[in-house]
């Protein structure tokens, strides 16, 4: 319990470190916001009355503590671009990239642990090389790579779906998810290839230890053993690679939602990034910085629940 407190604290601390700094960079960076949103209508009196409505002319520190405020309301600002509120611009976005990394996300689930254990057990035999040789290409190709190879023969060739139109959420959720599968998968394809390498090497590591011999030699069934035993013990490295890949799909996404036309938040960044939409750009930064600090804050958590030793160790 003292480890899960601490582990919260911690998240908690690091997430105000990142929104201070995220804050302070974009704060350097954007200049006077007045002067960005007024433009070339811009007069003394003006930017002064600009300034004078969005707490411009308080100091710094208490700038950041309104937004930070503001942040947890959902007030995140206003949009230079678009003059809209930020957090109605990015939710739709937040809706669809979620989505996507949660299917990404299954995915890789599905897939990792099945052929990591039947990678283990077909180890040193003739189907192993070939199997080691598919997972090496699969781990080395590029998210982007396979998203073109995917638009291209199932989306061009065989018409399953139409490339660059994505179905609206929140209008028709089944052909949005259909859409958004073809992307789940070139993302979790790269990762599901890590996953089943460190499954495979972890559990003929666990095969190799004393306490498996033993209850091997006992008359116990090895399938039973690996599936009882060595799979719980071979479960944390695993669950802190997922926790790894959590964050990593993220990133990943960004370079797919392009290819694929997905208007989520990836796409979104790159956009505000370009027209220097510096409100949006830092909501985006914050937000998906708490999402990779959660995803790690997560696996650590559920490695306590796994193994025991990790557990006791944190109390």
């Amino acid at each position: 319990m003292k480890y899960v407190l601490r582990r919260i604290v911690t998240l908690v601390l690091t997430m105000i470190m990142v929104s201070f700094l995220s804050f302070a960079a974009f704060h350097l960076i954007s200049g006077d916001p007045a002067v960005v949103i007024l433009g070339t209508s811009a007069t003394p009196e003006r930017l002064e009355a600009l300034r004078r409505s969005m707490g411009l002319d308080q100091p710094f520190l208490i700038q950041y503590f309104r937004w930070l405020a503001g942040f947890f309301t959902g007030n995140l600002g206003i949009s230079y671009s678009y003059q809209q509120p930020v957090a109605a611009l990015i939710m739709p976005k937040l809706q669809v990239t979620f989505c996507m990394v949660m299917l990404s996300f299954a995915v890789i689930i599905i897939c990792s642990f099945p052929i990591g254990l039947f990678s283990s057990r077909i180890a040193g035999s003739r189907l192993d090389w070939l199997h080691t040789t598919f997972n090496q290409l699969c781990m080395a190709v590029p998210a982007f790579f396979l998203s073109i190879l995917v638009t291209y023969v199932f989306g061009i060739a065989l018409k399953w779906f139409r490339p660059g139109a994505f179905p609206d959420l929140a209008k028709n959720p089944v052909g949005a998810m259909h859409y958004l599968f073809y992307a789940a998968v070139c993302i979790a394809i790269p990762r599901i290839a890590m996953c089943v390498r460190m499954m495979r090497s972890t559990i003929i590591g666990e095969m190799e230890k004393n306490y498996v011999r033993t209850a091997i030699s006992r008359g116990n069934d090895r399938g039973r053993v690996l599936r009882r035993h060595v799979l719980k013990n071979s479960l944390v490295p695993t669950i802190t690679l997922l926790g790894q890949t959590m964050a990593e799909i993220v990133s990943g996404g960004i370079v797919v939602e392009q290819v694929f036309g997905i208007p989520g938040m990836g796409r979104f960044l790159v956009l505000s990034i370009s027209n220097k939409d510096y409100p949006v750009v830092q909501a985006l930064v914050v937000i998906l910085a708490f999402w990779v600090i959660m995803a790690g804050t997560v696996a650590d958590l559920l490695n306590q629940t796994v193994d025991t030793r990790l557990r006791l160790g944190g109390r």
